[in-house]
């Protein structure tokens, strides 16, 4: 028999249903279909996937015992170079990692390794009852600054080697963009939780509404005993448009949005903070948060949701199953449009630029496509007397994040490029002495696998530092 063509489906709930609730959209592999798409694995000699993952994870190992069915040891792989596979398995770019290295993807569609990973991790999870061995202490105190993807990552590295590392959250509940970012539909909150809870078990302690710069600062860990200090604390300033009106009340940043509904629990009948729950809404970007946002919003009881985004849906750059989920679910793409004002009602007795009440309509431009610009997309320009009005009752906006500057603001000697980002070596080392820095903090926004495979080399070059591991 020969090998299957195509991926096997990952099951979903329907459409209508989904997109009133905040359940989990992709229900994952039963452990039948997880076996069969494991032995379409070529299992190549020089495993070309393992240079698409950003922490090198020994995906054609895991998948062999996958298809042994030996899950816990695919798990125990899989755990050698990842601390969040449960994350990984459902946020991760696979497509353009991964899955675009898969010799398989050359002649057919490459193995479906997030949704194995996945599998393996969810097994794991609702299986594996036995403690966690907590490694023998190395007397070293490392202090991790966000409780992000990378600092999650950077710590469980270090604690499995012995460390005694101390997380750091500003918010209150720690997982950073893993809970505040990405809704409960695509990640539910109790697999990170768990996750968490497997670092606690390896001795990792989590402090949160600590914000460093403010709390304590970088000089305070230091004077408390602390040896090194991880900065893993993302990119959550939001950009905006810097057009007219997005002072008006109803217009948000993804960001605020995302969190309000995520953590704050805005969905709730009496919530503890207020959100826009209905009308009319948009969301002016493409990539995975603009999508989020919108599929947050139908959940909360929009009636309607456009995607404003200026290029074509060639370059869109969120997630091909992420556009796929939002179109089924009812989301509308207004493509080759760009916003240029947004309109409220108000007391025309107050100046334009103090004018602060509630949104009414947005104004847009259609865009044509030109040459490409310095990252290879074609350049968006206006289309003259194509200006049209569109009535909306909320409006998002999700072109970006830039890192917070407080840490630059509070720490004396941290070098920061022109856009925010602190400047860092190849292992991670800041221009200050044993300040090591990673994921957003560093680079901006980017994926969840990224920021922890910054956090995996941060974590290598500090075992280094005190000539432990590697």
């Amino acid at each position: 028999m020969g090998i299957e063509p195509k991926k096997h489906d990952m099951p979903t709930q329907s459409p209508v249903l989904r997109s009133r609730n905040f359940e989990e959209v992709a229900l994952g592999y039963e452990a039948k279909t997880a076996v069969a798409e494991a032995e379409r694995c070529l299992n190549c000699k020089n495993q070309p996937c393992v240079s698409g993952c950003p922490v090198h994870i020994r995906i054609p190992d895991f998948i062999a015992q996958l298809k042994a069915q030996n899950y816990e040891d695919a798990y125990r792989i899989i755990t050698e170079s990842s601390s969040l596979p449960a994350v990984c398995g459902r946020v991760c770019p696979q497509e353009s990692q991964c899955e675009s290295k898969c010799t398989l993807g050359i002649k057919f569609e490459p193995v479906a390794i997030g949704r194995l990973e996945r599998f393996v991790a969810d097994y794991h999870n609702a299986n594996d009852s036995a403690p966690v061995e907590k490694p023998a202490p190395n007397g070293h105190k490392v202090a991790v600054i966000g409780s992000g993807p990378s600092g999650l990552t950077c710590a469980g590295d270090l604690a499995r080697n012995g460390f005694e590392v101390t997380v750091y959250e500003a918010l209150h509940t720690a997982g950073g963009v893993l809970v505040y970012g990405i809704p409960e539909f695509r990640l539910p909150k109790r697999i990170v939780a768990k996750e968490i809870e497997g670092l606690k078990a390896l001795g990792v302690k989590i402090e949160t509404n600590m914000i460093i710069g403010r709390t304590l600062t970088v000089d305070e860990l230091f004077a408390d005993g602390f040896e090194a200090v991880f900065i893993g604390t993302g990119a959550g300033l939001p950009n905006f448009m810097g057009i007219p009106g997005e002072n008006y009340k109803g217009v948000y940043s993804a960001n605020e949005y995302l969190t309000r509904s995520n953590l704050m629990k805005a969905y709730l009948d009496n919530p503890v903070t207020p959100i826009m729950k209905h009308g009319k809404v948009a969301v002016v970007g493409g990539g995975n948060v603009a999508m989020d946002a919108a599929r947050t919003a139908l959940r909360l009881g929009a009636e309607k949701v456009s995607i404003i985004y200026r290029r074509s849906m060639e370059e869109l750059p969120a997630r091909k199953e992420e556009v796929e989920h939002a179109m089924e679910e009812g989301v509308e793409f207004l493509l080759l449009t760009n916003p240029v004002e947004i309109f409220g009602f108000h007391n025309p007795d107050v100046p334009r630029d103090e004018r602060n009440g509630f949104v009414r309509s947005i104004r847009c431009v259609k865009m044509a496509l030109g040459e490409p610009d310095e990252r290879g997309r074609r350049r968006p320009s206006p289309v003259a007397g194509s200006e049209f009005e569109m009535p909306v009752d909320t409006v998002i906006i999700a072109i970006g994040t830039s890192p917070n500057p407080l840490m630059k603001n509070t720490t004396e000697g941290l070098t920061v490029n022109a856009r925010g980002g602190i400047v860092v070596t190849e292992d991670g080392l800041t221009s200050r002495e044993h300040v090591y820095a990673g994921g957003d903090a560093v680079t901006g926004a980017a994926t969840v696998i990224s920021a922890m495979g910054a956090g995996k080399t941060a974590a290598k070059a500090i075992m280094r530092q005190f000539g432990i591991g590697e």
